[in-house]
């Protein structure tokens, strides 16, 4: 018998055929076409330890050939398999009825080979087909597959190199370590300029301390957060609003060791002449109050050491702010007040003009003296303290305990600024139902703020407000609450003839 066309004895899925011709070597149409049938499959992908190869493309493999040429040869060698294959079933019809071949009938042979062009495997004019297996991986970025090459396995799944990019800048994170905030990648200096915060003062990263924390100061009203050695290595803070002094700001030096922010040199009052017209507001305010101030008391805008001597030259000087800014004298004595504004220049006050005045007593109040140098509102909250401290000596209120003065005082304090700037509609106001035109002159004054000197005064209200010592900060809240539950002339009649708040 002759031997089989295709010799692949130890391959299971190769039909055998057997030749009966009387020529012994030459083959038939059929096993010329079968031969290039197996060959064309077997081009496709050699068969190694009984399993197909997975094809797998590279992340730089280049682009598919042009399809027009693919077609044509496939369709030329469809053509001529066609022919082959008429001519076989031609040349078969002729031969004597021993040459057949192991199959039963013709029939088995053309199901054989039905079954066979219709498996899985077999894919005569198609492109090679990507045939996963158990080591199967998907790019968790561009969701392509991932073929031969490098790639990255982090949080849990694979990765294209490209693909694997920063959340905030977008380009590939080549580094070995990487930050992670919820499922989002970062570089660490991308996650630092992002999460790590900055010192509002020198704008650098706030170090961590000795424990690998972030430890930082922060403004409880202005929320300025700034590294904790600012507060003892001689940064500017403005004496007004408090806030130190950045890298990027300028600072105006007063002359007195104060500094003053330029938002709030904006609307400072730098000498006496400027301070009367707010002085005389207050006193109108006071009037609408039913406080009416009979004396003319002078107001005198003085500098850091000349306040302290007076404060010095006092008899009844026991309860002050630690730094204070205004006073209420009642002896007499030559002070230094402050005649004509200085000018700005550089980063510090010039041309300053003073004089000395000799106070002396016509009655139980001499005279009021307040810092040179700061806003509007601040300047008007220190008068209408001073004032309500000259109103309580003019009304007889005497020998009072430092709790119910300063108290009673810092709430008209709070009052005068709650009329100048509008009110939050959680924080009542404590006056009640002032007149007519002091109602219509603080609407007035209200439409003029800008937002800068809004904000001032809502934040000097803070301080009153939370204020810790004893006799400013506890007086000042038990004497509102008083005020809020009894009304203002309740609670000063009260203190007048009990000497203690209601």
């Amino acid at each position: 018998m002759g031997s089989s066309g295709i010799k692949h004895s130890s391959d299971p899925c190769v039909f055998g055929w057997r030749s009966g011709s009387a020529s012994g070597g030459k083959k038939s149409c059929f096993s010329r076409w079968l031969d290039k049938l197996f060959k064309r499959d077997l081009g496709r992908g050699r068969i190694e330890n009984g399993r197909r190869p997975q094809l797998q493309r590279k992340q730089s493999m280049p682009g598919h050939a042009p399809g027009g040429a693919v077609d044509e040869r496939t369709r030329a060698e469809k053509e001529e398999c066609d022919r082959s294959f008429a001519l076989s079933l031609d040349e078969g019809s002729r031969k004597p009825s021993g040459c057949r071949r192991e199959t039963d009938s013709d029939e088995d042979l053309a199901r054989v080979l039905q079954d066979f062009e219709n498996s899985p495997s077999y894919s005569p004019f198609g492109q090679p087909q990507i045939f996963p297996g158990q080591h199967y991986r998907s790019c968790a970025g561009c969701k392509q597959l991932i073929g031969y090459g490098n790639y990255l396995s982090c949080m849990g799944t694979f990765w294209h190199p490209d693909c694997f990019c920063c959340y905030k800048c977008h380009l590939p994170i080549t580094e070995n370590e990487f930050s992670l905030s919820g499922k989002n990648p970062y570089h660490n200096t991308c996650f630092k300029e992002l999460h790590h915060p900055k010192c509002e003062v020198c704008h650098q990263f706030i170090p961590m301390n000795g424990a690998g924390l972030i430890e930082y100061r922060s403004h409880p009203f202005w929320c300025q957060r700034y590294c904790p050695s600012h507060e003892h290595d001689g940064t500017a803070r403005c004496c007004s609003c408090e806030r130190l002094e950045s890298k990027n700001a300028r600072y105006v030096s007063l002359g007195d060791r104060r500094s003053l922010c330029l938002e709030c040199y904006e609307s400072a009052i730098m000498d006496t002449g400027e301070c009367l017209p707010l002085y005389h507001s207050i006193r109108d305010f006071y009037e609408g109050l039913n406080m009416k101030l009979e004396q003319q008391i002078p107001i005198l805008l003085v500098e850091r050491p000349a306040l302290n001597e007076a404060i010095e030259g006092e008899k009844n000087s026991y309860h002050h702010m630690p730094e204070t800014r205004g006073l209420c004298l009642s002896e007499e004595q030559t002070v230094t007040s402050i005649f004509k504004r200085p000018r700005f220049g550089g980063n510090r006050l010039i041309g300053m003009r003073t004089q000395q005045q000799k106070l002396t007593r016509r009655c139980d109040v001499t005279a009021i003296l307040v810092l040179y140098g700061l806003p509007r509102l601040l300047t008007g909250s220190i008068l209408a303290h001073e004032l309500m401290h000259a109103w309580l000596r003019l009304k007889g209120f005497r020998n009072l305990n430092p709790m119910v003065e300063e108290g009673i005082c810092q709430v008209l304090s709070h009052v005068w600024l709650e009329s100048e700037i509008p009110i939050s509609q959680s924080m009542p106001s404590t006056s009640r139902a002032p007149s007519s035109s002091s109602s219509s002159s603080s609407s007035s004054k209200k439409g003029g703020k800008s937002n800068l000197e809004k904000r001032l005064g809502e934040f000097f209200m803070h301080q009153i407000a939370n204020d810790t010592s004893t006799a400013y900060g506890e007086g000042y809240r038990t004497a509102y609450a008083a005020v809020m539950k009894h009304g203002l002339h309740a609670t000063l009649e009260h203190i007048r003839h009990t000497g203690n708040l209601p």
